[in-house]
Order: structure tokens, then sequence, then C-alpha cells
């Protein structure tokens, strides 16, 4: 099969590679549609070592596809079968998984190979993470569940209600889709980024206003978030800094207006889920954020327009 092959920073091959075999446990999906993310172009950029331990191996790890093969024991999923993958497992045995936040999992399974023709998805991931579909549902649509996932949680820890004003702070995919899902709950959106394709895009996407703060670097993006907050609201840090980063916090504001400041990471099996659910059902339309499509020989060149902010998500149809 053809797979775009990650050896390492600055190194990725479009090569011939075996057809995996499934093997216990395990279930062969032939991808239908692939997405990019920003996190493939730091990790082209230089390298991730949770996310890919080991190299060379299949970069990408949005997608979607149709099961051609089940390894034994895997009795509850049809070849044959539309189905959606997230791009990690947690272990279910952990202090945070016991707790129910299996997104900070000790043991997290990632997984990779969304830019190749098939993948073998690991058994841990086909007993938590695989999601089989109903008859009819686009591929490249549901290929969205991890991020929408994402979003979700961020969401779920806003706590959203109709009316209230939001402020997005980032024109990526990612605060466009928290964008699209704060407006279907209701809310007054305003979207802040940099001038240029993204902001544009997203002018067209009935927020109440997108703002220009193309001079404002991340940290101090940070510290705008929790300026504009009303006393009594939430601050939902999605995005991160460059490790070792430090933001200045107006401590009497935080304890005296009651500010509640949220970090949010990853997404869980029961998120996926959720995720899956809005996607298939077109709650969710996704469609504004792909701004390109390409075959497999176009990953490059795909994390390239990402890199320079001249994309939104590309569809890779292998």
């Amino acid at each position: 099969m053809r797979a775009q092959v990650f050896h390492g920073p600055g190194d990725l091959r479009l090569e011939e590679v075996p057809v995996p075999a499934p093997g216990p446990g395990e279930v062969l999906l032939k991808i239908e549609a692939a997405l990019t993310c920003g996190t493939d172009v730091k990790t082209l950029s230089r390298g991730h070592p949770v996310m890919i331990p080991r190299v060379p191996t299949v970069f990408g790890h949005e997608f979607a596809g149709t099961v051609v093969a089940t390894g034994a024991d895997v009795e509850t999923i049809e070849v044959g079968s539309a189905a959606v993958a997230a791009n990690s497992a947690p272990c279910g045995d952990c202090r945070y998984c016991q707790r129910d936040r299996p997104n900070l999992c000790d043991d997290l399974l990632f997984v990779n190979g969304a830019y190749g023709e098939y993948i073998v998805l690991p058994a841990r991931l086909v007993a938590r993470n695989l999601v089989t579909l109903g008859d009819g549902v686009p591929a490249e649509r549901v290929a969205f569940a991890e991020p929408v996932a994402c979003c979700l949680h961020a969401m779920d820890q806003a706590a959203v209600q109709p009316g209230d004003p939001v402020a997005v702070l980032g024109h990526g995919p990612l605060g466009l889709c928290l964008g699209l899902l704060a407006k279907a709950a209701g809310a007054r959106v305003f979207l802040a980024g940099k001038k240029g394709f993204r902001l544009d895009r997203a002018s067209t996407l009935g927020f109440a206003a997108c703002l220009d703060v193309t001079a404002t670097p991340d940290p101090v993006r940070w510290e705008q978030a929790v300026a504009v907050t009303d006393k009594g609201g939430t601050v939902v840090l999605f995005g991160g800094c460059a490790p070792g980063t430090v933001v200045r916090l107006d401590t009497r504001r935080v304890h005296y207006e009651e500010l509640r400041l949220v970090g949010v990471f990853h997404h869980t099996p029961a998120l996926i889920r959720r995720a899956v659910g809005l996607l298939a059902q077109g709650a969710l339309d996704p469609g504004p954020l792909v701004s390109h499509r390409m075959g497999l020989d176009g990953v490059p060149e795909a994390l390239g327009l990402m890199s320079r902010g001249e994309a939104l998500k590309v569809l890779i149809t292998p």
C-alpha cells in the first residue's frame, strides 16, 4: 500500500509498505478519508516522543473508513462496516481512568497511520474507541470525530448557555469548530484571529463579530482571555504554548470576581461517541473547516499550507 511515512523531524516520505494484517482483537480499516491537524505540523517540525515514540511510522491520526478484515476474538465488528476511530485509547485501570478522567490516562495508547491506504487498529482501540456507523454516513464528515470530541470537552467545561457572549481567541480549525459549537448552543460568538485566509473564512460562519488581533503573540492572548472575561466567567485554556511559557495573572480578579480558569486536554471515549453522533446526524456541519482536498502525495504540501496559515483542514483521500 502507499503511505506517508514519518522518519523523523522534517523527514516525511511517500513509500510502498506492506498492508498490515490484523492480530487477535485487531481490525484492518481501509481509510476512506483522513484530515490534517496542527499537531501533525508541529510533529513534522520537531517530532513528538509521546504520540510517536518509534520511527519510522505511518503519519497522521484523524481518519474514517471501512472494516475490511478482523483478527481473532473480534466478535462485534463486522467486515464491511463503515467505522471511525479515535487516535488513542485509555487503559481503563489507572487512577485517572477509575476517576472517569480517561483523557488523563497514565498509559494512553496513541495510534498513527491516517496517511495510508490501510491501518490496523490495536485491540485496546477496537475495544474502547472504534465506532461503527450506519449506512450513508460520509467518511469525510465523521473523520472529524477526534477534533470535535476535543472541542466538546472544552464546551462542557465552559458550560455555555443560550445568549452567553463567548470569545474565541484563535482562528485555526479548532477555534472555528469551537465557535460553531458555541453558536449552535445559542451563544453570541466573538472570534479573534490574525488577518488573512482563516479570518476571512471565519467571517462567513455567522459569528457576532470577527476581530483582527494580528499583533498579539500567543502568551499575551492567554492573558487577554482572562482580561476579557466578565466576573463569574470561565476561561477555557484550550491550546498550548511552548514548554516553559509563563503568563501573568491578576490574582485579585480571579479571587474577588470568581473567575474560573480551566485547562482542557484531549478527549474520552464518551466524547468520541457524542462527536460521532453529532456528525452522523448532521447536527454539526464541519464542511466549512475543509479548505483543500488532496491525495496521499499531497500531504507535505497540505501541512506546508497549514504551517503558513493558508489552509484550515485538508481532506486527504488515499
